[in-house]
Formats: C-alpha cells, structure tokens, sequence
C-alpha cells in the first residue's frame, strides 16, 4: 500500500551555512529512530505504510521522516530523511513514501508549532476511528491525559497523494493535538519527538483498555466533565518531564537490547 513519490522536483533552496550534520540533529535522528523501533516493539505500526516525522533542529522549513519501503524496526538514525517542503532529500539515502510528504510537509509548514507528527494505524486507535460518534469516552484515566484535545476528522478522502489532502488534514486538525481520521487511522502532534511518543503510546493503551471494558456489553461510567478537565490539567502540566522520561527508558531498553537503531 506503500506509493512512490512522483512529482517534478523543484530545486532546492541554496543552504547558506547550513549544516545537517550537527550534533543537536544527530539527536533528534536517534531519537526519531527510536520511537519508530518502539513503535513496532508495540505493535503501533503496519508494515511499511506508517510514518513518523519531526522538524529539524535549527531549520524550521526541513524535517526528518522515516524512508519509503523499510519496517519501523529496521530504522537507524543515519536512515532518516531529511526533507524540505518541495519533497526534495536533501540528507539521506532514499525517498519519503508520498503519502508521508503529501500529510507531514503540510502539517508542518502550515501549523509550524507541530514539531513532530507521528501517524500509525495502530489497531485499537484506529479501530475507535471507526465506530460511530467520538471515539473516546472519557472513561478510563489514562484517556484524560488527551481530555480537549482531541478532533475528528469525518471526511475520509482515501490516500493523501496530492498537496490539498495534506492542507485539509492540517486544517482540521486545528489547535489540536490529536486527529481521529475516519475509516483511517490517527495523526498524534506534538511539540517534539518525546511529547509525541509519549502521546501515542497511551493513547493505543487509552483505546485498548475502552474497547476492553465496551466488549463487557455494560454502558461504561464516564468521568464528570470537571472532573475529567482537571485530572487532564494535571497531567498536562508533568507532561513534558515524563515524556523525556519515557523517551530516555525506551533509549535504555534499545541499547541494551538493539542498540542498532543509532547507526
């Protein structure tokens, strides 16, 4: 289901005193690369079809993103993309999959304060995407943490494969930080690459644990409204800090289990 990106290229921007090769990018390439073999660790992606994608540090108009045609598990630092917003690959060996570029170059050039955006059809997620009406309840606590956060995107519009599917996923999305699509999937953003782990990683255990407690065929006990927006606010306000705690936990795991991913 992958698709190659076939566009006429547009030629780069000269990069005056440009350097990709810094040591602040080389972190956020392992860092990306990590949550992409976390990501299949879990079972949060599908195949080659899922991406992940975040701006480069110090180049607002560039980001990274997994390639066309490798497994989340076989992500390596030095594999990532670095892209600017014409789809030219300016750092990296390979093509982004096009409907990648088509999503992650429109969101990130249209609402600039996503600095990462991480889209799965990971299985609970998606399949809360397609039951009728919102898609969490507000039942369980783990779902708090993204309690008026969330919208839905209801128009699916099959495969992103042009500029004006990425603009219209970008508009809806909003001031939002999580997007339900439709019959699709979902698109978790996020300031930087470990809000964004963080994020999507509970919102698959958030979906699991309601359809869980909706296979039990009993109506489930959602949390009072303000109840439910101040249990959110306090997450929200540690979110950050646990989040670079997650990230740092999983970077331990991987280096004692496949410390491949930084090459």
């Amino acid at each position: 289901m992958a698709h190659e990106l076939n566009r006429g290229r547009v030629p780069p921007a000269i990069l005056r005193n440009a350097d990709l090769d810094t040591e602040e990018i080389w972190r956020a390439r392992v860092d990306l690369a990590a949550c992409l073999r976390a990501a299949a660790r879990h079972g949060l992606e599908e195949g080659i079809c899922n991406h992940f994608s975040a701006l480069v540090p110090g180049h607002a108009d560039l980001f990274l993103v997994n390639r066309l045609g490798w497994a989340f598990e076989e992500a390596t630092a030095s594999s990532l993309l670095i892209c600017d917003f014409d789809g030219n690959v300016l750092s990296g060996d390979g093509e982004p999959e096009a409907t990648a570029f088509f999503i992650h170059a429109r969101l990130h050039k249209t609402v600039p304060r996503v600095g990462a955006a991480f889209h799965t059809h990971m299985p609970n997620a998606t399949a809360l995407s397609m039951i009728e009406g919102e898609p969490l309840l507000w039942a369980g606590q783990t779902a708090l943490k993204f309690y008026g956060r969330t919208v839905v995107d209801e128009d699916y519009n099959g495969l992103a494969l042009d500029e004006r599917e990425g603009d219209r996923i970008a508009a809806v999305l909003g001031d939002n930080d999580i997007l339900f699509m439709r019959n699709h999937g979902v698109m978790v953003c996020a300031p930087n690459v470990a809000e964004a782990w963080d994020d999507l990683y509970y919102l698959e255990r958030a979906a699991e644990v309601q359809l869980k407690a909706m296979s039990a065929g009993r109506p489930l006990v959602p949390v009072r409204p303000d109840v439910a927006a101040a249990a959110a606010r306090q997450m929200r306000a540690g979110d950050p800090e646990s989040a670079r705690l997650h990230l740092e936990s999983i970077k331990r795991v991987l280096d004692a289990q496949a410390p491949a991913y930084r090459l």
